[in-house]
């Protein structure tokens, strides 16, 4: 059931970024809201917060992966 539950939601995900991408308007892709969100354009504490929030996810989901922990 629940991998049902995680391709229905990365294949949501996938055609709603494929019609942003598509579209070519401003402000409707992931990567683009996330900026905007961090306003890593503007801010270097914006820059330091995404950086570290976005390294620390990484490096704790590939140790999680690859030791199989929770």
């Amino acid at each position: 059931m629940w991998a049902a539950i995680w391709i229905a939601w990365t294949t949501a995900f996938a055609i709603a970024e494929a019609i942003a991408l598509a579209n070519k308007r401003d402000e409707d892709t992931l990567s683009e809201n996330v900026r905007r969100l961090f306003r890593t354009r503007t801010s270097r504490v914006g820059r330091a917060v995404f950086a570290i929030g976005w390294f620390g996810f990484s490096g704790w989901f590939a140790l999680h992966i690859l030791t199989e922990t929770t």
